[in-house]
């Protein structure tokens, strides 16, 4: 990985001393140049190939819980989060829990997601909701009759994890944004231009504009890995 912003630096450099600094929460997606979040089957997987992959374990290992969306979940693609051995000495212990966010909780409960993960995963939901999770799923509750994300975040940090990641989809990003909880938004650039307004995109309609800051540009396999402040 090379360093174009903010001083140039020659190839080689690492990703996990790169993105160390831990923000407080994190959002982190792979993007086609025109926009989409999604490829042809509506996954990101054939996007940004290796060099995502790379950014993408690197900020799982960095960080204290990885917040997803129920649409990505109900996909049944999202398995739970293993570390690489190299990744794992570096984090010094298991991952991070996921953190399913969803109001609905129309779930399949039986996914390895709920069944098998090496550090049980979480549900966030609201009061109203919070009955249909199984005894066996750790549930965070917060809100009465929707979720009430001020209040999530802070329940999940008063549980320990600190610095959040979150994945996506569409709709929880632009959520964590319209509530002003995001402090950085990592935008890995696949080199491709997929031309069809059917692919997902990255955002939905925000309330007002959010302000952001180019922090950082790294260059990996064609692939642009862009970071700025929210």
């Amino acid at each position: 990985m090379r360093r174009l912003l903010p001083e140039p630096a020659a190839d080689g450099l690492d990703p996990y001393e790169l993105y160390g600094d831990r923000p407080g929460l994190r959002v982190g997606m792979v993007m086609s140049v025109d926009g989409a979040v999604t490829d042809a089957e509506g996954w990101t997987d054939g996007l940004g190939g290796d060099a995502d992959f790379r950014v993408f374990r690197t900020l799982r290992a960095l960080a204290d819980a990885v917040l997803v969306g129920a649409g990505t979940v109900r996909t049944g693609r999202l398995g739970p989060a293993r570390l690489r051995p190299d990744l794992r000495e570096r984090r010094g212990g298991p991952p991070a829990p996921i953190v399913v966010v969803s109001r609905s909780l129309e779930l399949d409960w039986t996914l390895p997601l709920f069944t098998a993960a090496e550090t049980p995963t979480i549900v966030v939901t609201s009061e109203k909701a919070r009955g249909s999770v199984p005894p066996t799923v750790r549930a965070v509750t917060a809100g009465e009759d929707d979720i009430d994300l001020h209040a999530a975040v802070r329940q999940l940090r008063d549980l320990g994890h600190e610095h959040l990641l979150c994945e996506g989809g569409p709709a929880l990003t632009t959520s964590l944004l319209r509530a002003g909880l995001v402090d950085e938004l990592c935008l890995n650039i696949a080199p491709t231009l997929l031309g069809s307004p059917r692919h997902t995109r990255l955002l939905g309609a925000l309330d007002t504009p959010a302000e952001v800051e180019p922090a950082a540009v790294y260059l990996d396999e064609g692939v642009l890995f862009l970071r700025y402040r929210v």
